[in-house]
């Protein structure tokens, strides 16, 4: 199981509000002009990602709490995202080039069978993601802020 901390935001109703900062090695990767991973961590959020999770137990903001999400989950969605675009573009690729004999024709297909395979990496992927097996799950619940207190004798 996949392991993460996040703080709760707020609790209303059964539902959390979680805030999970990104944990990010890129600053220190001196291959990070020539990596893909680097220049999506630019496009997305900075540092951090927000997400509502369901807990029967009321939690207060600023408590953290921990998130646990299968390996089997995390690795069949990577391979719906990353396989279905491929796989779209080496069969319309080649069935362009069968069809229309030209390498513009190859090209073309190529396009658009890896803008289909995104589409249909997203249509299944929002079908399939509200399954329970790919949700994350609260796996241990830290105690509030304000429960401890250190007090300090003076002398």
């Amino acid at each position: 199981m996949m392991r993460e901390w996040a703080t709760v935001v707020a609790w209303q109703d059964g539902i959390a509000t979680l805030h999970s900062e990104v944990k990010t090695t890129c600053n220190s990767c001196s291959a990070r002009k020539g990596c893909g991973s680097a220049m999506l961590n630019k496009l997305g959020p900075k540092n951090a990602h927000v997400m509502q999770i369901a807990s029967e137990k009321p939690l207060q903001p600023g408590q953290r709490v921990e998130l646990g999400i299968r390996e089997s989950s995390l690795l069949s969605s990577a391979l719906l995202v990353y396989m279905t675009p491929l796989l779209g573009l080496f069969l319309l690729a080649g069935l362009f080039q069968m069809l229309f004999h030209t390498d513009l024709a190859a090209a073309c297909g190529a396009l658009l069978g890896g803008i289909g395979g995104f589409i249909v990496a997203k249509g299944v992927s929002m079908r399939f993601g509200e399954g329970e097996a790919f949700q994350p799950v609260i796996l241990n619940v830290m105690l509030p802020p304000d429960v401890l207190r250190v007090e300090q004798e003076s002398h």
